[in-house]
């Protein structure tokens, strides 16, 4: 509903979008939303929400908060009842049902979102919704930070929509344990791609003759077998293989880095080991600014 805003309307039973393809109209609803996902066989399972732009204002991030609370009551009357449904007929897993609070940039608008959304479980997780979606990244550590303290400790917590490196370590320092995102496949499609150094364009003049791997110390199978020569090659002629290889070493480095930062945790280390791998990759994207601009 919030990538798809200009071709929708919403409403307070659900929201109909308009086919940007042949103009048809095509509705979602809370229970319709959780058909969907028992379909499909999702693990874990969003309630149906409301995501307002980062920059509303109190009166419409208010009315986000009550759509989608009453939307939580009604999604899991239908996932309960989905899995009443399967558990005769069927052995199928029901899935977990993670609600999803909202508030903007609120924080205590966001407090009470929570506090109202804890009422209603309890849940196997939860889901921190309407971050990074156009406020700067200050405000969105803020409200991380002004959250935290409020999250049980025992349900993961899982940052919807955020998926760059830097983002991901500075939110698992204010303790997200999950996270999903279009970045690692939608910057690998326009042939950016993400290093210890920083993101990368594979365009680039400089990679026409470099035969190395793509990263050195990545196992993933773009940087296993291509080359930087041969993957330029692939982006300049527009080939589709090209798309594909730097979407599977994204994701693989993303995959990589939290594991990476979990190891990190157990270990005692975490805030100097990100600290340094932070520096690092900030300085790397300074330079690859730069170079672009020249």
């Amino acid at each position: 509903m919030f990538s798809l805003a200009r071709i929708n309307t919403i409403d307070d039973d659900g929201v109909t979008f308009q086919s940007h393809i042949d103009g048809s109209r095509h509705r979602l609803t809370p229970e319709r939303s959780m058909d969907i996902q028992a379909v499909i066989g999702s693990d874990v399972r969003m309630a149906f929400d409301e995501c307002p732009p980062g920059q509303s204002d109190r009166g419409a991030a208010r009315r986000a908060v009550e759509r989608s609370l009453a939307w939580l009551a009604r999604s899991r009357a239908r996932h309960e009842a989905l899995g009443a449904e399967g558990s005769g007929a069927e052995d199928r897993d029901p899935g977990l049902l993670f609600p999803i609070f909202q508030g903007a940039s609120y924080e205590g608008l966001r407090r009470e979102a929570l506090s109202r959304t804890l009422e209603l479980g309890p849940w196997p997780g939860i889901g921190i919704g309407g971050l990074s979606v156009g406020e700067s990244k200050d405000v969105t550590r803020a409200i991380l930070e002004a959250c935290e303290p409020h999250l049980p400790v025992e349900l993961p917590r899982y940052l919807m929509g955020v998926g760059y490196p830097d983002d991901i370590l500075e939110a698992v320092a204010r303790g997200v344990d999950m996270f999903d995102c279009v970045a690692p496949t939608r910057n690998g499609r326009n042939g950016t791609v993400f290093t210890r150094d920083g993101q990368v364009s594979t365009r680039a003049a400089r990679f026409k003759t470099d035969r190395r791997p793509l990263d050195e110390e990545c196992d993933c199978e773009c940087c296993l077998g291509y080359s930087r020569a041969y993957l330029r090659h692939l982006m300049v002629c527009g080939e589709t293989l090209g798309l594909r290889l730097l979407s599977i070493h994204n994701v693989r480095f993303l995959v990589r880095l939290t594991s990476r930062a979990r190891a990190a945790i157990l270990r005692g280390d975490f805030d100097s080991w990100a600290g340094d791998w932070l520096t690092r990759y900030r300085a790397g994207s300074v330079s690859q600014e730069s170079e672009a601009t020249c």
